[in-house]
């Protein structure tokens, strides 16, 4: 397939807001692309690269070399091409990837060369985001969406699902299993003011788990084998140790857990989420230092799968039962049964006494949705808290002079494909976390001024703020009341940030979150 047949497709599903039209296209493309292009041919549709780490960055893409004045690229020179940049290392690999990328960018056209810079950024704005992408790939294969959505939260890769949908059909998309050892979207929870919205929503009876203000760990053993993964599915397994060693000792051949991995104090109280994320953000013998001498330890809520038998489509009873039997009770979330909101009010009151930032109220009857925020499971915290991406940061004026400190906040918008502004904030932040983020967003720095750093949209953040007000200051008209940071979110990315609607929604009283 001609590279200008997908730069012409990236175009005119940008160019358009209609839902319906964008899928056509889309699935006129993914028909278009021969089995040898469909991996490389259907990342470029997602927006991303086939290969995720180049070397190229916003420096290399500033001055191309004048465009090529016919098209000559296939989709497979594309992609061998960039395998070739990236697979450059050793003494000189700057200069050759720089030299490389000339000669792509000198055999593309005008329109494959802005794709290209998408490509290579990582910000293609064109719309077609995943619920997009499941349609225009289920129209294109003459396949049911569930079935390829399934295939997708099972496998986590859309480039494999498009393969098996296009190359065969129903039952390839049907053969796409839980794999130990390859990591699934996780299931998540709705967000509720209060647990007796919470109960309204699963119903009773009910069990409720105390969240902690750890990071989502998902674990996959077979034999001697164990993986561990984040929620944004990236593997951790070598700054985890301590959870390692500890589902190696279950007398489970292969397993896949569900969790949290957190830092203690010594009296067994959380230590502070930014020294969790530090310590599994930390490589090697460093690791222990980062946390002030404290590891990981895991606390299970859910089993996925257990020596060959895939639990998903169980109930939650079934799956927990299971549970108990598996993993010791000292590695488990704490999780108490209720039949009303009494119950569910003490246990949600226990859980903040014990330093914990909410419960889960989840439905013993749900089987385990992979990849959806259903109603199956409800998180309860005591405020408001949303997920925003930062668009830019300030220089800070007296004591924190020298360092990015106010924060630019913004909520996706799903219409729009960008972000909507909704005020800025520098509560919450502690020293330790300003020298952290003045490093952070001079890497992301897109336009540095004298007061304000624009940056692009990636880093996720959580604000808890106390409600939302009109505000002819910002483009969306609304503004948050004293927003202050909680916590940098480097398990999400900016496509699972919170959107405008939500901000909406809250603004008329119809949620809070």
């Amino acid at each position: 397939m001609r590279f200008i047949d997908l730069a012409a497709t990236s175009a005119a599903v940008a160019a358009t807001s209609a839902r319906r039209v964008k899928v056509e296209l889309l699935a006129d493309a993914l028909r278009a692309l021969p089995p040898d292009e469909l991996v490389a041919g259907t990342a470029y549709l997602t927006g991303e690269l086939r290969q995720r780490q180049t070397g190229i960055g916003y420096a290399s893409l500033r001055d191309p070399p004048p465009a090529a004045a016919v098209p000559t690229l296939s989709v497979a020179q594309v992609d061998a091409r960039i395998a070739e940049i990236t697979a450059v290392g050793g003494a000189g690999a700057q200069a050759r990837r720089r030299q490389l990328l000339g000669a792509l960018f000198a055999a593309a056209t005008a329109d494959e060369q802005r794709l290209l810079v998408g490509l290579f950024t990582g910000e293609l704005r064109q719309g077609a985001q995943a619920g997009l992408l499941t349609d225009a790939l289920a129209r294109a294969a003459g396949v049911t969406r569930p079935l390829v959505r399934r295939a997708l939260l099972l496998t986590g890769d859309l480039t494999t699902v498009a393969v098996a949908a296009l190359t065969g059909g129903e039952a390839a998309l049907a053969g796409c299993t839980l794999t130990v050892g390859r990591p699934l979207a996780p299931m998540l929870a709705q967000s509720a003011s209060s647990v007796d919205d919470a109960l309204a929503a699963t119903g009773v009876p009910a069990v409720v788990d105390t969240k902690l203000d750890g990071i989502r760990i998902q674990v996959h053993r077979s034999g001697a084998d164990v993986a561990v993964f984040t929620r944004s599915l990236d593997e951790i397994t070598a700054r985890a140790p301590t959870v390692v060693a500890e589902v190696r000792a279950l007398p489970a051949r292969e397993i896949v857990l569900d969790g949290e991995a957190l830092a203690l104090d010594a009296t067994g109280r959380p230590r502070p989420f930014q020294e969790t994320s530090r310590i599994a953000a930390t490589r090697g013998p460093d690791r222990a230092s980062a946390g002030g001498g404290a590891v990981l330890s895991p606390y299970f809520f859910d089993l996925l799968h257990l020596d060959g038998t895939d639990l998903l489509d169980e109930t939650g009873d079934t799956r927990w039962s299971a549970l108990r039997a598996a993993v010791p009770a000292g590695s488990l979330v704490t999780r108490t049964s209720v039949a009303g909101a009494e119950q569910a009010a003490a246990a949600f009151a226990t859980a903040l006494d014990a330093g914990h930032e909410g419960v889960v109220v989840k439905s013993p009857r749900a089987p385990y949705d992979a990849g959806r925020r259903g109603a199956a499971w409800v998180k309860v915290k005591p405020r408001h808290v949303l997920d925003l991406v930062v668009l830019a940061v300030e220089w800070g004026s007296g004591r924190r002079r020298g360092w990015l400190s106010n924060l630019h906040l913004g909520a996706r918008d799903p219409a729009g494909g960008g972000f909507v502004m909704l005020g800025k904030t520098f509560k919450g932040l502690t020293d330790e976390t300003l020298r952290w983020q003045t490093e952070r967003f001079q890497q992301l720095a897109v336009e540095r001024g004298d007061w304000v750093v624009r940056v692009r949209p990636e880093q996720v953040v959580e604000i808890a703020f106390d409600g939302v007000q009109t505000s002819p200051r910002y483009p969306g008209g609304l503004a948050l009341r004293f927003a202050r940071v909680l916590r940098y979110r480097d398990d999400k990315t900016a496509a699972e940030a919170d959107t405008i609607d939500t901000v909406r929604a809250i603004h008329a009283g119809r949620r809070t979150c």
